[in-house]
């Protein structure tokens, strides 16, 4: 059965696609968040413009009895939603009040209440949760033989349209079935620190979760001015150095205010993450992908710098990226308004195999795939005429119709797991075996 441009509704013909719904938004997970009360807009001299002081005032006001009350109220409704309730308290405290002095005549009720009065929770997941990728988990110990452990990183869309990534735990066994455990019931945000190496006058952001953690409790939610809108579309790469040195990256938007542009996650532990901004002529682009190693020992990506095909960008500085060429082109009806790439490449024994996303008619994504030669990746050796993944009738509807995007996928035992958002709404995962999605091209 034909769609009407002519392509199959349900992918590429005679694709064996098994599909398995995995997730949705749960919005009871949250974090604690700044919080500052907007300015006074008609200011006098007994009403200034910032409303904290007169807010500290009120609450100074209250004696120590109802101060230990309230604060112990407060408490109770965090602890169970929190870890860290009264160091979080402290903290905002420190960061919002103590530059401008006083907190030598405060008690600590005192500091801990100002604190919770600057907080809110905010619900990281409560509106979406899609555009997932996949790596194999740095930790593999007591994994049955022939399984994978995998980590999944996935947007999460809260209040205001804001990102932020979040990740889940799971196991890929042999002959291609996924399984994910229930995530952590709390969140936990790193601490975060500026260090130079962000480029173009912006510090790099460290998120540091201090102890080791369960990964699916680790959000990793904007706090710089420049992703002030959030951070979307992670995808990550388990990165091999020339000398076998293993790190994992990730390219990601970084959205501000005015400002958007691709950045990059370094981390080696899952314990601090790294976030650069990237610089040089191409690095205003979104969808960049790396590759999990060096190509001719430059490092080399894929992106989509002029909003509709292909680019191969390579560099031997890893921030910055200024030269690049168009390798692909939209070429089926599916992929007319723009062809850009999902995910990194992906090494198999015959080539680099991409994971595509091309749009068409009624602004339609769908997914597809390519083979790049492994020694000289501006080569394309082939592709399929059909989608492999489309919005079929029944996965059409949510937050924004007619889209199936993923960022990322990995191999395992001749098996393709193709995490991907739906209506970017929530997640599901697709496995083909690699030598069918292979047969598929042309």
């Amino acid at each position: 059965m034909s769609g009407d441009d002519g392509y199959p509704l349900l992918g590429s013909a005679n694709l064996a696609l098994r599909t398995e719904l995995i997730f949705r938004g749960d919005p009871s997970r949250v974090v604690l968040r700044p919080f500052t009360p907007a300015d006074n807009p008609f200011p006098t001299e007994n009403a200034p413009r910032s409303r904290i002081g007169g807010l500290v005032a009120r609450i100074c006001a209250l004696d120590a009895e109802t101060t230990s009350r309230r604060l112990a109220a407060i408490m109770k409704r965090l602890d169970h939603r929190h870890d860290d309730c009264a160091m979080l308290l402290s903290r905002r405290y420190h960061e919002a009040i103590a530059p401008r002095g006083g907190a030598d005549t405060l008690t600590d009720d005192q500091i801990k209440l100002i604190g919770s009065y600057l907080l809110e929770e905010y619900a990281v997941e409560a509106a979406a949760l899609f555009n997932p990728s996949i790596v194999a988990h740095h930790d593999q110990a007591g994994v049955a033989e022939g399984d994978l452990r995998v980590l999944l990183s996935l947007r999460a869309v809260g209040e205001g349209h804001v990102s932020s990534i979040v990740f889940r735990v799971g196991t890929v066994h042999a002959g291609g079935s996924v399984a994910f455990g229930a995530p952590a019931p709390r969140l936990i945000s790193g601490k975060a620190t500026w260090t130079p190496g962000g480029g173009e006058g912006d510090a790099a952001v460290r998120l540091d979760f201090g102890k080791d953690r369960d990964l699916s409790s680790l959000v990793l939610f904007p706090v710089a001015e420049r992703h002030r809108n959030g951070l979307e579309d992670l995808r990550l790469t388990r990165f091999t150095e020339d000398d076998g040195a293993i790190t994992y990256l990730g390219t990601y938007t970084g959205v501000g205010r005015e400002r958007v542009r691709e950045e990059l996650l370094r981390t080696t532990d899952f314990r601090t993450f790294d976030l650069i901004a990237l610089q040089g002529r191409y690095a205003g682009g979104k969808g960049m992908a790396l590759f999990p190693r060096r190509i001719g020992g430059y490092y080399a990506m894929l992106g989509r710098q002029d909003h509709e095909n292909i680019w191969l960008l390579t560099s031997n500085d890893l921030n910055r990226w200024d030269s690049g060429e168009v390798i692909i082109r939209p070429r089926w009806p599916w992929e007319f308004v723009q062809l850009g790439t999902c995910g990194p490449p992906i090494e198999l024994e015959e080539g680099w195999l991409v994971i595509t996303h091309g749009v068409g008619a009624i602004r339609s994504y769908c997914l597809g795939a390519c083979l790049l030669d492994k020694a000289d990746p501006t080569k394309l050796l082939a592709r399929t005429r059909n989608p492999i993944v489309m919005p079929a009738e029944g996965m059409r509807d949510g937050y924004v119709p007619n889209v199936v995007y993923s960022c990322g996928a990995l191999v395992h035992d001749g098996w393709l797991i193709l995490p991907h958002g739906v209506a970017d709404s929530y997640v599901t995962v697709a496995s083909v075996k690699i030598a069918e999605l292979l047969r598929a091209m042309e």
